[in-house]
Parts: structure tokens; sequence; C-alpha cells
């Protein structure tokens, strides 16, 4: 009994629970304003947010929080892994593996999104006078607006994953490198004990989204477009089982043990619908399981940015969706168009605010066939949606570090074979 009240794990999903009963039950209370509005700002290069309502200030509060320490711990992971790697070809090896990676894997779930959404067509008998004006300006004109200079602007990660890797790269030839390291080592240690110490938290973190999510939108909401998000959570775990297990098992890993492993942070991604919350506890149970630290500091932060599984099939089922709906028939050439747009626009869907309907935007206005207005059937099931995209996209990011870790030899198989003996 006491093993299980110390159980993160148990803490976790008793909060989903609890949300979820608190938002259906009692929206009045998960909805109840603790402030006058929504506080927002920037801290370490990352935007924060206090959400106005009960729950929102729960969630995005530790949501805002843990972001905190993802900018700190990617600069003294990449720099340290580069300093002690000091192998500068090795660097450039590694980085140009994982971007080949990224267009390989994210492309496979593009096509896989596109050809399931064909064959299901979750689009066909939704009635468009269901579209009741929802707000999809602000996504528009974003859309409009959005530029490859900008998103680098606005994205604090890349910044600091490509000011850490000149970093790295020029005091790799530093005499006195060793010093450097002795340095930032201990202070690498500090960041990651008052990362657990936060996680702590994230049982409250996890109440407070799911509650927001129940409370504002309702179960109800997920009944005229079930067939839709039956189909995209069903099309994500064939991309998971399916995809990821293959690329695993390339390496002779178990993807449902890998799965077991980091199931503290997925149901921290489940809870709050953000893969951000999670993201700097990924990279250390990772290094724990024998990645080494260059790679994890190089491909981590780089996949948070490029390598979005989960969202780039959640947009090429989108897209389709909203043809089938409004009677669109796309031939093949149309269809060639789609993948294309898709490969670069969803690129960009991790930097930018109200990402996913600023990328749906975009290429809808890209190809000039289906009506952007459709967005607004979507607005109310995006939320829902978003626990699968988020959960996807961690997997994906954490099975391409084990794969091109594996791929240069910079994986310790008696680490992963002990980590996972103990999950």
């Amino acid at each position: 009994m006491k093993k299980i009240l110390t159980n993160l794990t148990f803490w976790v999903l008793t909060a989903i629970t609890v949300g979820v009963l608190l938002g259906h039950f009692r929206p009045d209370l998960a909805l109840y304003q603790v402030l006058d509005a929504p506080i927002k700002g920037k801290f370490l290069g990352q935007e924060f947010e206090i959400g106005a309502t009960f729950s929102e200030f729960l969630g995005k509060t530790f949501i805002s929080i843990v972001k905190l320490f993802i900018n700190p711990i990617i600069f003294l992971t990449i720099t340290v892994g580069i300093v002690s790697m000091g192998n500068l070809k090795k660097v450039g090896k590694v980085g140009a593996k994982a971007i080949l990676y990224f267009e390989v894997v994210t492309t496979f779930a593009l096509i896989i999104g596109i050809i399931v959404a064909n064959l299901t067509r979750p689009g066909d008998g939704v009635i468009t006078e269901s579209i009741k004006g929802g707000d999809i300006s602000k996504y528009t004109k974003t859309a409009q607006e959005f530029s490859w200079w900008q998103f680098f602007m606005d994205n604090s990660t890349l910044q600091v994953l490509v000011f850490a890797i000149v970093l790295g790269i020029s005091l790799s030839n530093y005499p006195k490198r060793q010093y450097i390291l002795d340095y930032l080592a201990p202070i690498s240690k500090k960041v990651f004990w008052a990362l657990h110490k936060v996680m702590l938290l994230a049982p409250i973190g996890a109440f407070g989204g799911m509650a927001f999510t129940i409370g504002k939108y309702g179960i109800a909401a997920l009944f005229p477009l079930a067939k839709l998000m039956g189909t995209v959570y069903a099309t994500m775990a064939i991309f998971i089982f399916a995809v990821l297990w293959y690329i695993l098992k390339m390496y002779k890993i178990k993807l449902l043990d890998f799965l077991k492993y980091i199931k503290e942070e997925l149901l921290i991604v489940l809870g709050t619908s953000s893969s951000e919350a999670a993201l700097p506890s990924l990279m250390e149970k990772l290094e724990k399981m024998g990645c080494s630290k260059s790679v994890v500091g190089l491909v981590v932060p780089a996949g948070y940015s490029f390598n979005l599984d989960g969202t780039t099939i959640y947009l090429s089922m989108a897209v389709i969706f909203l043809a089938q709906v409004f009677h669109v028939h796309l031939d093949i050439a149309q269809i060639f168009t789609i993948i294309g747009i898709l490969m670069v626009t969803s690129k960009g869907a991790a930097g930018v605010t109200g990402s996913g309907f600023i990328v749906l935007a975009s290429t809808l206005t890209a190809i000039k066939v289906i009506p952007v207005e459709g967005l607004a059937l979507l607005l109310g099931v995006d939320r829902f949606m978003s626990e699968a995209r988020a959960i996807t996209n961690f997997i994906g990011n954490g099975v391409a570090t084990i794969w091109l870790a594996n791929n240069e030899k910079e994986f310790d198989r008696e680490k992963m074979e002990r980590v996972f003996g103990q999950s």
C-alpha cells in the first residue's frame, strides 16, 4: 500500500480521473474565475501563462514552470555533450542523420494519415450547417503572416539549440576543456534535481488540464465528430505500434518495454495535452536508458520542432476530412501537392501559438480548393485530439533518439536492461 501511495503514476492517474469527473459534473467549479484575466509573459526565453480559471490556473501554471527548465537543460546537455565528444565530424554526422530520419519518418506519417482518411472517409455525412462561426480569424491571419525567419525568432528552443551547438563546437578544441566540463556538470545535476522536485506537482497539472478540457467543451462535444476522432486515434495507434515498433525492432528493443519505462511522462502528457511538460524528464530518462548525452542533446530538442509525427498525421487527416465534408474531390496531383505543402508547413507546427490551426489554415490557403471556414468544425474537438498528437510526438522523439544512438554506437544496452528491469 505504501508503495502505491508514493508512486507518481498512481497520483497522476487519480488526478486525471478526478479532473474528468469535476469537469463533467461541476463545470462551474472547474471554470471558476480566480483571476480577472490570464497572465502572460516571457521568462528565460520561454513563454509562460497563468490561466484565469481554477483549472487553467493549475494546469497552465504547472506547464509554465516545467517549460522554464527546457532551455537550460538543452543548453547544458548539448554543450557538455559536444565538448566531451570532442569530435566535430561526429557531431555533424549525427545532426545530418537526425534531419534525414525526421524527414523520412514524418513523411511516412503524413502518407499514412492521408491513406487512412481516404479509406475510412470520416467527413462523409458531416453537416456543414453545424459550423457555428467559430473564431478562426486569428489562425488565418497568423497563417498569412507566417515566415521561416519569424518561426526561428519565435522559437527560443531552436535558438538555444543553435547557440549551444556553436558554443560546444567552439569549446571542443579548447585545450583546457575539462575545466569547462567540471564546471558545467554540477550545474546540470542541480537543474535536474530541481526538475525532479517540480515533477512532484505533475498530478496537480494533470488534474487542471483535464478538468478544463471537459469543463469547457463537455463530453457531448465529441459526438458530432466522433468518427474523425476515432479515426485519428486509431491511425496514431497504428503508427506507434507498427512503424515505431519496427524502428525499435531493428535494434532488438521492445516498444512496450520503452513505453512502460516512460509511463509517468506519458500520463503527464495525457493530462496536460503538452509534450513540453515532460520533455526535460524524457531527456534524462533516455540518458539513464543508455543513450549518450550528446545524441540526446542533439536529437530531442531538434525533434521537438521537426519530428512531429502525431501532428503530421493529424494535419494530413484534417485536410482530407474537410475535403470530404465540403464534397471536394481531390485528384492524385492535388493529394501530392498536399503532401508536398505539409512536408514544409508541418515543420513549423511547434513554434507558433495555435500551431495546428495555423498550419492547417496556411495549407488550405495554399491549396485553394477547400474552404478555410471549415476550420470552425474542428475547434470544438481539437483539444480532445491534442492528447493523441502530443503523446505520438513524444513517443516518436524518444524512438528517434534511441534509434540514432544505436546507429551511432552511442548506446549502452546494459543500462537499458537495468532500467527496464526496474520499471
